[in-house]
């Protein structure tokens, strides 16, 4: 039996409620699920990519079919690396379908053997996004709601380390 491998690329920064609940199905949908957070020189990061990485294994400990890797680079070219077939992505609204449809195309162009596969993200988390959360976190605002309760003491913490 072949097994179905999946990515799921992302900054993660930092991983939000939205994430874990695309995780959690992808688990169900895939037998190896890979967190791949993508390094781009070009974006300024708030969290560290050690952080981000620790924060996702924390987050998905219970997933034993989910490893956690850092990349660089086009996402189709990691997949070709690692065996990959699958490209998860998350939508939250038409705009996201928009913007995720190109880079699906472009990816299928660029390497015809990986398939990008869409889930819509919950109705209850459509407003949570990462961009959201990190300006939370500047203006110190609760954050029970947007990411795990796994990292909240933890973001927290990190936060009164910077000022």
């Amino acid at each position: 039996m072949k097994l179905k491998k999946a990515i799921f690329p992302g900054s993660f920064d930092p991983i939000t409620k939205g994430h874990i609940n695309l995780i959690q199905r992808g688990v169900e949908l895939f037998d190896e699920l890979i967190i791949a957070i993508g390094i781009n020189s070009s974006k300024k990061n708030l969290f560290s990519l050690e952080t981000r990485m620790n924060w996702i294994k924390q987050c998905c400990a219970n997933y034993p079919q989910i490893t956690v890797l850092a990349y660089s680079g086009l996402t189709v070219d990691f997949c070709a690396q690692h065996g990959v077939h699958f490209i998860l992505r998350g939508l939250r609204s038409s705009t996201d379908f928009e913007y995720e449809k190109a880079i699906a195309a472009a990816n299928r162009k660029l390497n015809p053997n990986v398939e990008t596969v869409f889930l819509s993200s919950e109705a209850e988390l459509h407003y949570v996004s990462s961009s959201i959360v990190r300006e939370m976190i500047q203006h110190r605002a609760s954050l029970e709601s947007f990411v795990p309760e796994e990292i909240i003491y933890s973001i927290s913490e990190h936060y009164q380390k910077s000022i």
